[in-house]
């Protein structure tokens, strides 16, 4: 592929580096003048959660800054300057070794309690602990694979130099390889090796070693061209297909799932797998009843490698998609080769159902409270049609409902209430387009900076969007031409406000979600909202995990108990001011 993009560069020789995929949780770590200031899990890849005091008691973790070593001699002042008076982003992986893994999961044991399935779920869910102290004796490891500031580094391996001379762990098994074949022979090694690792690995990651050249490569998708994930084959169990099933994806797709007798693999208990489509059932040569191999694809997702014939009784059935939706009876279409199968029905209730789960989710207009239980149980009451109605809703409505109390329902719509302002790619995303997910509605809205421009956008103009093709514009202009489609989003801003595009990469707040609450001596609350805003940040009404920071004025009300409860940053007005405040270069 490389040699590919650089055809008119044929002097240009690249070398690589090859490091450990480490099977944990990626974070995120930001130093501000040598000392931790901030710790953040990856999230969606723009936003994630603060992790801070907990990162904190991670011994591998430094809290602040110093040279312990020899560091590369392009970077050295570059270093010794940012650590006296800049910032310094460190990125790598929190995770548990085999052997702390092993010994808790001997104390679950000793205390009758059931034990973790593997270290990775176990790393996780201790980062977003909400006492310290537990995540202190869970004893934590950390490995940094990256310095996302320019400090003068022509090559990612000076950046582990650079990590190690600062006085953090990196992977000991990284290494430089001057070809294709150096990286062969690296993964060759590794792969009978790791299974004597001290702690998991999937794979390892091969980069262009040169950080220019790996810049000028660009991006395809979501993937850097100039590096690849190399998965190791996933472990694997043999089991039996006892059924298939069709799930209904919101766009209308139906999707085969392959219903297994229950099996362990890699410490994991797997019951379904997807089988993608007709043509991979067709591929496989599965039938219902076969005793298959199941793997889980990047140590993560179960996925069917291969059918054992010789092990048939001949009471398997073949499988067909259906020619009629499982749901409503809508006729379904299927594409020639296999590949995909859709109900035409754009009225079918399961349809329809999944698009308002996608409306609420944390992709879209996330709303804190509402999930798929309170979805189906308003759509069994008829208290709404459509997403737009949500923003109708009263407490009154709600009061009385099964598991709505006075106080549950007012929550409820407090959450909702807090999402009428939106981002102009959450809203696409909302809208469940086809074949328009969180990039693509992304480079939308940075191309075309508003909605109104979006809508009136012809297939050719769409067409010139980076990463956007004939059939994503034709699915775009399709969408927006439905009549169904253009009521419900005149009914939908009826209620909610859609912020036009703004770049806010590289802002003081870019991406930060804060709640106000209690009064603020140097300024409205409106005019507070207005500069977090012109600053790159989000406003939200509601306290919830995903919220960054809560800002606490002269008499704080109930949101402050909340933030306190759920562990949010809570900031002062003094503290406020200074976030949002340009500061002098």
């Amino acid at each position: 592929r490389i040699t590919r993009l650089l055809h008119k560069e044929r002097a240009y020789h690249p070398t690589y580096f090859a490091e450990s995929k480490f099977d944990g949780l990626a974070i995120s770590l930001l130093y501000q003048r040598g000392v931790l200031a901030r710790a953040a899990t990856r999230g969606n890849g723009r936003i994630g959660e603060d992790i801070t005091q907990n990162v904190r008691t991670i011994e591998a973790i430094p809290l602040a800054l110093e040279l312990h070593g020899a560091a590369p001699a392009g970077m050295r002042s570059a270093l010794i300057a940012a650590i006296a008076s800049g910032s310094i982003e460190v990125r790598g992986e929190a995770l548990l070794d085999r052997d702390t893994f092993r010994r808790i999961n001997k104390e679950q044991e000793r205390q009758g309690k059931p034990a973790y399935a593997n270290p990775r779920n176990l790393a996780a869910g201790s980062l977003r602990q909400l006492d310290p102290h537990v995540v202190r004796e869970r004893g934590l490891d950390f490995y940094a694979y990256d310095i996302v500031d320019d400090l003068g580094q022509r090559l990612h391996s000076e950046e582990h130099e650079a990590l190690r001379a600062l006085g953090f762990k990196t992977d000991p098994y990284a290494r430089s390889c001057a070809d294709t074949a150096a990286i062969e022979k690296l993964l060759g090694r590794i792969k009978s090796a790791r299974a004597h690792f001290h702690y998991e690995i999937d794979g390892m990651v091969v980069t262009v070693n040169e950080n220019a050249l790996f810049s000028r490569l660009g991006v395809a998708g979501k993937a850097p061209r100039g590096a690849v994930a190399y998965k190791f084959s996933p472990r694997e169990a043999t089991t039996v297909v006892e059924h298939i099933c069709v799930q209904m994806g919101r766009t209308g797709a139906l999707t085969p799932v392959a219903v297994l007798r229950p099996v362990q693999i890699s410490g994991v208990m797997v019951s379904r797998a997807t089988l993608h489509n007709e043509a991979e059932i067709k591929r496989l040569g599965l039938k219902i009843g076969d005793t298959v191999i199941v793997g889980r694809a990047g140590d993560v997702i179960p996925d069917i490698r291969r059918v054992l014939p010789e092990m048939r009784t001949g009471k398997e059935k073949v499988f067909t998609m259906p020619n009629r939706c499982p749901i409503c009876a809508g006729s379904v279409e299927k594409a020639p080769d296999g590949k995909w199968a859709r109900c035409t029905n754009k009225r079918c209730a399961a349809r329809h159902r999944e698009s308002l789960y996608h409306f609420v989710s944390k992709a879209a207009f996330d709303i804190d409270g509402v999930g798929p239980r309170i979805v189906d149980l308003l759509l069994e009451r008829h208290l709404i049609a459509d997403a737009a109605d949500l923003f109708e809703l009263v407490a009154g409505d709600l009061e009385g409902l099964p598991g709505f109390a006075e106080k549950a329902a007012a929550n409820v719509i407090v959450g909702i209430r807090a999402r009428r302002t939106i981002g102009l790619a959450r809203f696409l995303v909302s809208l469940g387009i086809l074949h328009v997910g969180e990039e693509t509605a992304q480079d939308l809205a940075e191309y075309f900076g508003s909605l109104e421009r979006i809508t009136g956008a012809t297939q050719a103009e769409l067409e010139q969007v980076p990463n956007i093709g004939a059939i994503v514009a034709k699915s775009i202009t399709d969408w927006f031409a439905a009549p169904t489609h253009q009521r419900f989003l005149a009914k939908l801003r009826r209620h909610v406000t859609i912020e036009r595009f703004h770049n806010v990469r590289g802002t003081a707040l870019g991406g930060k979600r804060f709640v106000l609450t209690g009064g603020l001596s140097a300024m409205s609350r409106e005019e507070a909202k207005k500069r977090i805003r012109e600053n790159g940040g989000e406003v939200s009404e509601a306290v919830s995990h995903a919220t960054d920071y809560v800002v606490a004025g002269d008499e704080p009300g109930t949101k402050l108990e909340r933030a306190r409860r759920l562990g949010v940053r809570v900031i002062g007005e003094k503290e406020f001011l200074q976030l949002i405040t340009p500061r002098a270069s």
